[in-house]
């Protein structure tokens, strides 16, 4: 999760202020300790090339025979050090041809610009045709609190402008589910908040080493549906799109 092109270099430092102290501190979590395993595991076959974008240290998809893009220099190196195939590029800007991959990972990061449209164009030229999607955004911009501002993002998303946006781009909802591993306790994120402005090296070792592995352990089975959840009282969506084959690109 971090910022990209097309937001400036103050929203670009923004985002490196927050992420790459995280990923200089952190350790790797494996793929296969997230709720999204038994998914990812559904999806993935060796005939078809994947890519997963902003990972940082925490990536979805197997280590292995995945390609992985990221804007940390810290993180891409942790990754490479675990045999990844990892590489430092923007996502707006992806270092690959078009139609090469038939499955695309992009968590928590679309909202971290002002160009989403951007990367949500990048994410589709390296798509091929039929290719899967997998993407999650934070819903409502009624819903905004300092604790998007810390973490740099640029919006919120209201679900039917988000369908309407995917679409754009050529992908279409298959499935969809509540997702996201903030806090739900208002007052716990920003005592979290305070300690990692003012403390940010004894807070970033709690993270690491307490808070996040508590968090993985404690997820929700992750509950697909077909189509598009009702997202009234969701915070976090995570969707699952299909790549249209009409889609050109100049």
């Amino acid at each position: 999760m971090q910022s990209h092109a097309h937001g400036g270099p103050a929203l670009l430092e923004v985002n490196r202020r927050f992420y790459d102290p995280l990923w200089t501190s952190a350790r790797l979590v494996e793929p296969q300790r997230f709720n999204t395993w038994p998914l990812v595991c559904s999806l993935v076959s060796r005939s078809q090339p994947r890519l997963e974008v902003a990972p940082g240290l925490r990536p979805r998809f197997p280590l292995e025979e995945t390609h992985f893009v990221d804007f940390s220099p810290s993180a891409v190196a942790k990754l490479r050090a675990r045999g990844a195939n990892a590489v430092v590029a923007l996502v707006s800007a992806l270092p690959f041809p078009d139609r090469a991959f038939g499955l695309v990972c992009a968590f928590d990061i679309v909202e971290h610009v002002d160009d989403d449209d951007a990367i949500l164009s990048e994410l589709s030229r390296v798509a091929a045709p039929h290719a899967s999607l997998l993407l999650s955004v934070p819903l409502h911009p009624g819903h905004w609190t300092t604790f998007d501002d810390f973490v740099g993002h640029r919006c919120r998303y209201e679900p039917q402008r988000l369908l309407a946006k995917l679409a754009e781009h050529g992908f279409a909802v298959e499935q969809s589910a509540v997702f996201g591993m903030q806090p739900k306790s208002s007052r716990l994120v920003d005592v979290g908040m305070w300690y990692l402005t003012h403390h940010r090296e004894q807070a970033m070792w709690w993270y690491n080493r307490v808070f996040m592995p508590l968090g993985v352990r404690f997820q929700k089975k992750l509950a697909l549906i077909p189509g598009l959840i009702d997202t009234e009282h969701v915070d976090e969506i995570l969707l699952v799109c299909r790549k249209h084959d009409a889609v050109k690109f100049s």
